[in-house]
């Protein structure tokens, strides 16, 4: 049997890159997946795909409230909704920065208050209420330049992460967060596309010591065992899924050395 067979499990951002990727990996292992997303993507393997904007509190709340009616229960959250943005503190306008924050911030949270809800009132299952995993970034654990208000509100998913494990684990409900490198989305093509930075996102690819960038279905990998009972025993954690950017910085030396 598939390790998520008979799962319920909301992932927002499901139009395209890690959401998408999330959506196609948990229903392949089994679990009945509604995928959500401010705008319309291509055709996957949810059982469902609703029109969600993670701002809006009272459609966060009814889709939650859906989902609980229609299959009786929720047992997984991932929430990969994301936009980028940032810039010098000082060149950048409150628009920006609201945008980014409450997109990446508050978007989780609001998500993460209404399942939470809904999971707390339901009876557990194979020992455990549900598992919520948060996608975060690198750039939620270190900084990055000109990072700002993306690293602000990747750095506040990573700690909102940890207490939702602290105040939620004596209920039987986990949480995590996943923090990928740069991966190969439309967000990163967005960002690092124009051939004027083409310098940039070399250097950048040569930080991941695998020499490449990571693709989405590597980081739903890794979604679908933190929401498995595979992953039990793992919650609080924020999960760096990067190539080995975080390692350490690589200057070139031992290319120098010929390895």
């Amino acid at each position: 049997m598939a390790r998520l067979e008979g799962k319920v499990a909301l992932v927002t951002g499901a139009a395209s890159g890690i959401g998408l990727a999330c959506v196609e990996r948990l229903a392949a292992d089994g679990a009945l997946v509604v995928g959500a997303d401010v705008q319309a993507g291509p055709r996957s393997r949810a059982v469902r795909t609703a029109k969600l904007d993670v701002r809006d509190e009272p459609a966060v709340a009814e889709l939650v409230a859906e989902i609980a009616r229609e299959h009786g229960r929720l047992d997984s959250v991932v929430n990969a909704a994301g936009v980028a943005g940032g810039g010098p503190v000082h060149l950048l306008d409150q628009t920006g920065w609201d945008r980014v924050l409450d997109v990446n911030l508050k978007g989780t949270f609001l998500v993460c208050k209404h399942a939470l809800a809904q999971l707390l009132k339901q009876a557990p299952r194979d020992g455990e209420r549900g598992s919520i995993v948060n996608v975060a970034s690198i750039e939620g654990l270190e900084g990055t330049a000109g990072g700002s208000a993306y690293n602000a509100s990747k750095g506040g998913v990573v700690l909102l992460t940890k207490n939702l494990a602290i105040d939620y684990g004596r209920s039987g409900i986990r949480a995590n967060a996943v923090c990928p490198g740069f991966i190969e989305t439309p967000m990163l093509e967005g960002v690092l596309g124009s051939p004027m930075l083409a310098a940039v996102r070399d250097e950048i690819r040569h930080e991941h010591k695998l020499r490449r960038f990571g693709r989405p279905e590597e980081i739903a990998s890794v979604v679908s065992f933190l929401v498995s009972a595979d992953a039990s025993f793992v919650s609080g954690q924020a999960l760096a899924v990067d190539g080995g950017f975080l390692a350490g910085r690589d200057p070139h030396i031992t290319e120098l050395m010929g390895l």
